[in-house]
């Protein structure tokens, strides 16, 4: 028997489109292949005989190109269109990889560090940009948790087996595999909107940075990321000698927690905002997280702090990857929540800016910081800054609240 509330309650819409599952061949290509060759790269360097100092500029290399490209992308979108931009991201990050199987010239190796960097970032906002316009606007949160999903198992898998297959078959099946896997992903655009974005200062770059309502949660997110760039960097330093394989279990488990975290924040954050009447364009549930998501993660950097206990640093990167998977889901969604469809381009920039600009703030000072302190302090004070950052959170949930609903398709 159908009752009232069934002919009322709204159908919900499909999440996995055709176009979405076309989407996903170009983002499981760009993960293989960042992440394939993202340590695989200064190993490469330093066998060519550079130095320690010098391979490591490859990853800085890397990343700086990343940061420079993303302001930019978003007037690439507007002008050429998102296939066109999308080509040339792949294009940049799958044939320098190819490249390198040919040579092991260390200023080729910067050099296609650089491209692979800014090939890189013009997928993560692009990509971001378009496969947000493909989810419906009442399941955005969970459709940016499977993406997350889709992408973060290869980038997982990826990045030891690329040192892996280094170590037993040479650096140039590392190569060709991770430049063949991006070039993959052009086969798919021709099957994908081409979306555009818009060049007016009211959509634009600039107006992002502008926008309380998107600087808040930038900013929340880029000190959760900090806490990343530190325990990526500095978890296995932390440790003691003995307890090295503790340091890499930590390692993995962290970005496996990551990723259920975003799935659980999705999923959550949408049923909510649905069930309480909440419009696409409002997302509180989502919002609500925030808080939780925040102190869930300084949780697990104080667990980090007992650096002598090998069970605390399992539980530790566990926690903490837990609550940094929910502050990277319910940051992305209220992000593009808050913004017309036209500025999901400059909305998606400032998101990838948050995540690099504080994974390279936190490595960097974390350095300085347990050069004084010793590591175990480090990351308690660390946790303090994680939990003061639940201030800001309070108040991007209010403005998620207060804000004015921006229907999308």
């Amino acid at each position: 028997m159908t009752t009232l509330q069934d002919v009322a309650a709204p159908a919900r819409p499909r999440l996995v489109t055709r176009q979405l599952l076309v989407r996903f061949v170009s983002v499981i290509g760009t993960a293989t292949s960042f992440y394939l060759l993202l340590s695989a790269v200064p190993l490469y360097a330093r066998s060519a005989g550079a130095s320690t100092g010098l391979a490591g500029l490859t990853t800085t290399a890397l990343t700086l190109s990343s940061v420079a490209a993303y302001p930019v992308t978003p007037r690439l979108m507007a002008r050429y269109g998102s296939r066109a931009v999308l080509a040339g991201g792949l294009l940049a990050l799958g044939l320098p990889a190819l490249a390198l199987a040919v040579t092991a010239n260390i200023g080729l190796i910067l050099a296609a560090c650089v491209i692979r960097g800014a090939g890189f970032a013009v997928l993560c906002v692009a990509g971001g940009a378009l496969t947000v316009s493909l989810i419906p606007a009442r399941r955005r949160g969970e459709g940016l948790a499977l993406v997350g999903l889709v992408s973060g198992v290869p980038s997982v898998a990826a990045l030891p087996l690329g040192v892996w297959l280094a170590g037993h078959l040479g650096y140039r099946p590392v190569f060709a595999a991770g430049g063949l896997a991006a070039l993959a992903g052009l086969a798919s655009l021709p099957w994908l909107p081409n979306a555009r974005g818009t060049s007016t200062r009211a959509d634009g770059m600039l107006a992002a940075l502008r926008n309380p309502a998107l600087i808040r949660p930038a900013a929340l997110f880029s000190a959760t990321t900090m806490a990343v760039g530190i325990i990526v960097t500095f978890l296995p330093l932390a440790v003691t000698h003995a307890d090295a394989n503790v340091a890499a279990l930590a390692l993995l488990v962290q970005p496996a927690a990551a990723i259920a975290g975003r799935w659980l924040a999705g999923r959550r954050g949408d049923r909510h905002s649905n069930q309480h009447g909440a419009g696409p364009g409002e997302k509180r549930g989502s919002a609500a997280l925030l808080v939780p998501g925040v102190l869930t993660a300084a949780a697990g950097v104080l667990a980090l702090s007992l650096t002598a206990a090998p069970a605390a640093v399992i539980a530790g990167a566990a926690v903490f990857g837990l609550g940094f998977g929910v502050t990277q889901n319910v940051t992305q969604t209220v992000m593009y929540d808050r913004v017309p469809e036209s500025a999901y381009g400059a909305s998606s920039a400032l998101w990838n800016l948050a995540y690099d600009g504080g994974m390279g703030l936190g490595a960097a000072g974390f350095g300085v910081l347990a050069l004084h302190t010793g590591y175990p302090i480090a990351f308690v004070l660390v946790a303090g800054v994680l939990a003061a950052a639940v201030l800001p959170a309070v108040l991007a949930a209010v403005a998620g609240a207060r804000a004015p609903t921006v229907r999308t398709k």
